[in-house]
């Protein structure tokens, strides 16, 4: 089923040879890079290797790019010709909106801006966890050099100081350029998305020094651990349940590397992602109609769900890596009484007539790379 869909998306969004132009937005384009290199763990098939491979550099070259209608040409980082190939992700990537960024003297309209394009920190993590499991999975460092690379450049244009001597903090959503904040709020979970997918790159370009000098993130993590101190990460909503849930397994897998100090992290997550999931059922959500539900929010939790699991057998193996791991254990087996939800979530959506409704049609491509991602999870999981 991974397979056919993947293959779809392929075909719908121009990464096939029948010459239809391509349609990139990263988040879904970094979902898809995963599955693609899981299907090329599990198949052997190098074709699904080249496909994400061609994903990376249609991204890099779209996204990285100033929008066609824009004034503005060239790559965002206003490097020229080959100087722009060799760092393709120094200025940052687009979202992907239809619509062009607002402009400086334009009014902010809430329900508008969500059509426009931009910089999201929290889809520019995705991309840099894509990176790296393709440097992972080829072995060629040099993505995991373009994600610490994006991580140095959007970092310097998200953090700031409110004002001096106060504590460091995020804007939602930058320009396309970086220069100003389009949304100036925070992001309830981007500060904690930095600070683990900045150690995942970190923990990468450690183990590789031996070959080429690399930038050091340090600095870097160093803010997003002061930036985390003290934040609340319960919600309830199902897509940012599951990335807690999808964050806890990557923390595990950090703890188990021995580079990664803050191993309290991985309890805090799973009690805030059972508080959340909870708060969530309470509402029976998963009992309304296609057209009053999002599939891709539904899918994020159904995959951080299926993220359980491999922590549970990640800590079976490991035992003497994890400290109180009985309380763990208690916590792990709390969630695991939620796995029915991922049957339940998947189901529906693989019901034809849930997948006609315009909830589905209006998010296809996120909707279709997100079910192949629940469905065979370990490409995006694994670090």
């Amino acid at each position: 089923m991974a397979i056919e869909i993947m293959t779809e998306f392929a075909d719908l969004t121009g990464l096939s040879q029948d010459g239809k132009p391509p349609r990139r937005y990263l988040w879904t384009d970094a979902f898809a890079v995963c599955n693609f290199l899981e299907l090329y763990r599990q198949t052997g098939d190098d074709k699904y290797k080249d496909l994400a491979l061609l994903l990376v550099d249609q991204v890099h070259n779209i996204l990285g790019r100033h929008r066609e209608d824009d004034s503005r040409t060239g790559w965002i980082s206003g490097l020229d010709g080959e100087d722009g190939q060799m760092h393709p992700t120094k200025g940052g990537l687009r979202i992907g909106k239809e619509m062009n960024e607002r402009g400086p003297s334009d009014h902010f309209n809430e329900g508008l801006e969500w059509d426009r394009d931009g910089q999201y920190y929290h889809y520019l993590t995705k991309w840099m966890h894509a990176l790296n499991r393709v440097s992972r999975v080829t072995a060629d460092t040099t993505y995991n050099k373009w994600a610490i690379e994006l991580a140095k450049t959007v970092h310097a244009g998200f953090v700031y100081v409110p004002f001096s001597g106060s504590q460091k903090r995020m804007y939602w959503k930058m320009s396309i350029d970086l220069s100003r904040p389009l949304v100036p709020s925070m992001g309830q979970h981007d500060p904690l998305d930095g600070f683990i997918t900045y150690n995942q790159l970190q923990l990468y370009a450690a183990d590789d020094s031996g070959k080429t000098p690399v930038p050091d993130l340090s600095k870097e993590i160093t803010d997003m651990e002061n930036i985390c101190g003290g934040n609340s990460w319960v919600t309830d909503d199902p897509l940012g349940i599951g990335g807690l849930l999808c964050d806890a397994y990557k923390v595990a897998q950090l703890i188990v590397s021995k580079n990664f100090e803050q191993t309290d992290l991985l309890e805090t997550l799973l009690d805030a992602s059972l508080e959340g999931l909870v708060s969530y059922s309470r509402t029976s959500p998963l009992n309304l109609p296609a057209d009053y539900r999002l599939a891709f929010r539904e899918f994020g939790l159904s995959i951080g769900i299926r993220a359980v699991g491999r922590l549970k057998e990640l800590i079976e193996d490991k035992p003497g890596v994890f400290r109180n791991r009985h309380l763990l254990h208690t916590h792990i087996e709390d969630l695991m009484r939620y796995t029915s939800i991922i049957e339940t979530i998947e189901n529906f959506w693989l019901e034809r007539t849930s997948r006609e409704t315009n909830s589905w049609t209006d998010h296809c491509d996120i909707n279709m790379v997100m079910l192949a991602t629940s469905l065979s999870p370990d490409g995006f999981l694994t670090l």
